[in-house]
């Protein structure tokens, strides 16, 4: 009697399985367990919506993934192949023109503190007494005075704005120019 049920199920296991087109059929070779011990599709209730009447649902967004290995720095290779001469100099001659203020600023502020202590008045001293001419008396302000020196220090801050403002300009061109033949300046970039 078992030989009799092992081979009905193995008859059962290479039978014609209907594939739900009319004349084909698809065979199967393989036998894993008897047909009975896999449960019927039931179909869809009345009170139970098909797939596609369901309402449509969001759902909650999922919290960030820890992140299970330290994240490395990426590295980006780059190269500077052309400078905009016209940039350049709006850049060098707005710095020029904070360089030539500063160089002003700090003329007035170091000329009054010298003043403030009276280094004018001891170096008058001493070249009085190097001298030692009874009839005329030095005076150093007559040299650095005041307008003399803040004078001075503004037209080296204009002349410094004129020649940054064209080394700078210059400097572009030409870098323009041997970028152009050789290649331009690289740079390696990380992203920390």
């Amino acid at each position: 009697m078992r030989q009799a049920d092992a081979g009905t199920s193995a008859r059962e296991a290479t039978r014609p399985v209907p594939t739900g087109r009319s004349g084909e059929a698809a065979t199967s070779t393989t036998a894993t367990a008897p047909a009975k011990s896999a449960a019927p599709a039931q179909p869809a209730t009345r009170d139970e919506p098909r797939a596609s009447e369901r309402p449509v649902t969001q759902q909650a967004p999922r919290p960030a993934a820890v992140a299970t290995r330290p994240a490395s720095a990426r590295r980006v290779r780059l190269t500077v192949s052309r400078i905009d001469p016209w940039s350049a100099m709006k850049i060098s001659f707005l710095l020029s023109v904070a360089l030539g203020i500063a160089l002003v600023v700090a003329t007035v502020v170091l000329w009054t503190v010298l003043d403030a202590m009276g280094v004018f008045d001891q170096v008058n001293g001493v070249i009085g007494q190097v001298i030692q001419d009874g009839g005329t008396e030095f005076d150093i302000l007559d040299f650095v005075g005041f307008t003399r020196v803040v004078s001075l220090s503004i037209v080296i801050g204009v002349v410094d704005v004129i020649l940054m403002t064209a080394i700078a300009t210059l400097a572009a061109f030409l870098y323009n120019v041997s970028s152009a033949l050789v290649g331009g300046v690289q740079l390696t970039l990380t992203d920390d």
